[in-house]
């Protein structure tokens, strides 16, 4: 990976703060943004993770967080990204990999605003609880199951 910044894609209001986004009231959605040399690791294998990492199946909702800037999106910046993401998600439909089918968005990506209070989020806050019960069972996760991406120093 190059690069991954935290922030919000696809709303109407411009420079949204992260509490603004969160009343679900400006269109945007939570979202990475995701910068990647596709010679060290293939566009396939960062979508295997997205749709293992979180829940495509659920609209508007991921765990108890429940509200539009929670539906889960991929927002692509070319073609192939569009197409490869379409078609993951009719094989995975068509195989009935989840109980329910996905429901992730596709679309062009729009203006991304980063989320500065949210850069080292984690490693900052590894105590709360938000981060106990939701982030590490996703690092967790990412670390067991997707060893072979995963730089060795994730924490």
């Amino acid at each position: 990976m190059s690069e991954v910044k935290p922030g919000f894609i696809d709303g109407h209001l411009k420079n949204p703060s992260y509490n603004e986004v969160c009343t679900g009231k400006t269109g945007h959605v939570e979202a990475v943004e995701v910068k990647y040399d596709s010679k060290k690791i293939p566009l396939k294998d960062l979508f295997f993770v997205f749709f293992n990492i979180h829940d495509p199946t659920t609209l508007n909702r991921q765990g108890n967080d429940i509200g539009t800037q929670y539906r889960s999106g991929i927002y692509f910046t070319e073609t192939e990204q569009e197409v490869t993401a379409i078609q993951i998600i009719k094989n995975l439909d068509s195989q009935k990999i989840f109980d329910n089918p996905i429901v992730t968005e596709v679309k062009e990506a729009t203006l991304f605003y980063k989320a500065e209070e949210h850069v080292d989020y984690y490693n900052q806050n590894k105590n709360q609880s938000y981060c106990n019960y939701v982030i590490n069972p996703k690092v967790e996760k990412l670390k067991t199951h997707f060893s072979n991406l995963v730089k060795s120093d994730l924490s």
